[in-house]
C-alpha cells in the first residue's frame, strides 16, 4: 500500500511538471492532474491540499536534484574562477529542464509563509556552493559576494526565460559579468 501511495504521489509531480512547464500557472488544476494520472478528481486532494502544497513539494523534491548538479559541475573545476563560472553556466543550463520551468511557473506568492521560507533556504544553501571559492579568491565579503552572483544568474534566468535573446550569448554575459565582478 505504501508503495502505491509512493508512486501515485510520484506521478502526481511528474504531471504537475509537466502541467507547468507546458502550460504555466493556469495548467497546474486537479481535474488536470486527475485526467494525466488517471486518478478521481477527489483522489489527488488526498495527496494535496492545494496547489501550492503540491510547487512546494516538487521544490523539495527537485531542488536537491538541481544543486547536487550545480556542486558536481564545480568539483570538475579546481580553479576558483573555472568554479564559480560552472556555478553560473550550470544553473542557466537546468532553465531548459522541464524540473526548473515546472518551479518557476508559480509565484511565490501562492505559497505559504513557511513554504517561502523552506524554498529561500534551499536557494541559500545553493549560494553556500560559491562562498568557499570567492573566500579562496581572497574576496573580503564572500557571502555577500555570493548573493550579488546568485542576482546575476536569477537575472539571466528572467532573459533566458523571456525567449528574447540566445541562451548561450545570456550565459556567456553572466559568466563573465560574475567573474569580473567578484574579481573587481
Amino acid at each position: 500500500m505504501a508503495e502505491h501511495r509512493s508512486m501515485q504521489r510520484a506521478a502526481l509531480l511528474d504531471a504537475a511538471r509537466s502541467l507547468l512547464s507546458d502550460g504555466g500557472t493556469e495548467a497546474l488544476t486537479f481535474p488536470a492532474l486527475a485526467e494525466r494520472t488517471g486518478l478521481a478528481r477527489s483522489s489527488v486532494y488526498e495527496y494535496f491540499r492545494s496547489r501550492a502544497a503540491v510547487v512546494e513539494e516538487l521544490c523539495e523534491v527537485d531542488f536537491p536534484v538541481w544543486a547536487a548538479e550545480v556542486g558536481a559541475a564545480m568539483e570538475r573545476e579546481a580553479a576558483a574562477e573555472d568554479r564559480i563560472a560552472a556555478y553560473v553556466r550550470r544553473q542557466l543550463e537546468l532553465v531548459g529542464d522541464r524540473r526548473h520551468r515546472a518551479v518557476v511557473a508559480i509565484s511565490a506568492s501562492e505559497l505559504d509563509a513557511g513554504a517561502r521560507e523552506r524554498i529561500r533556504a534551499a536557494h541559500g544553501g545553493l549560494v553556500t556552493l560559491i562562498v568557499e571559492a570567492l573566500a579562496e579568491m581572497g574576496h573580503a565579503e564572500p557571502r555577500l559576494a555570493a548573493m550579488l552572483v546568485q542576482g546575476v544568474v536569477d537575472a539571466a534566468v528572467r532573459r533566458i526565460e523571456l525567449g528574447a535573446e540566445d541562451p548561450a550569448v545570456v550565459t556567456d554575459a553572466a559568466v563573465g559579468m560574475a567573474l569580473r565582478g567578484v574579481g573587481g
